[in-house]
């Protein structure tokens, strides 16, 4: 008689608290977001250098003081409040790009860098801008601010926007000046 008294208390505690562990709601992502608070990084990293190779090449190298990750929201993206440092490797070339501020979309491969962005090519072409988007996916640059692109051979370009594709060959300019050295055929 002595277990019966036990077991019903005993049961009903296993019951109720089987239904207090099935009742709740939401998915691992849900309750793992609630870990969170509200508006902060789901990684921070402080003195960033990371290094990307193909094939034991060295390809692009990112240098940063802080990186803020904010991969966590629905529309994620990584944050470079401090300024960003790229190095970009192609077959003894290189080229580089700085800014004082940077930000990556991470949907859509979008790069917004800001404050003193230069951008210098591997053949001696320097873009200074205060802003500078580039679109990684459509291997596209492009900015609506003031702009001056100095040219290895010492011409130049002072404009208000432009658009061009990663390697320059397509470039296209709007309210412009500037001095362009043209070499005639002889």
């Amino acid at each position: 008689m002595r277990k019966q008294k036990h077991f019903f208390p005993l049961s009903a505690i296993v019951f109720f608290g089987l239904m207090a562990f099935f009742s709740c709601e939401g998915t691992y992502d849900q309750v793992q977001q609630l870990n969170l608070s509200d508006n902060r990084p789901i990684a921070e990293g402080e003195n960033v250098n990371l290094k990307y190779t193909d094939s034991g090449r060295l390809v692009t190298n990112l240098i940063t003081p802080v990186l803020l990750d904010y991969s966590n929201y629905e529309f994620s993206y990584q944050e470079f409040p401090k300024g960003i440092d790229i190095h970009f490797f192609d077959q003894e070339k290189e080229s580089t790009v700085r800014s004082e501020y940077a930000i990556r979309y991470g949907a859509n491969s979008l790069v917004d860098l800001r404050q003193n962005v230069v951008l210098t090519t591997s053949d001696g072409n320097v873009l200074e801008a205060q802003q500078l988007y580039w679109d990684q996916k459509g291997q596209w640059l492009f900015t609506d601010q003031p702009y001056r692109i100095t040219f290895s051979d010492g011409s130049y370009n002072d404009g208000s926007r432009f658009d061009a594709n990663e390697d320059f060959t397509i470039f296209l300019s709007r309210n412009n000046e500037g001095i362009q050295r043209i070499v005639e055929p002889e």
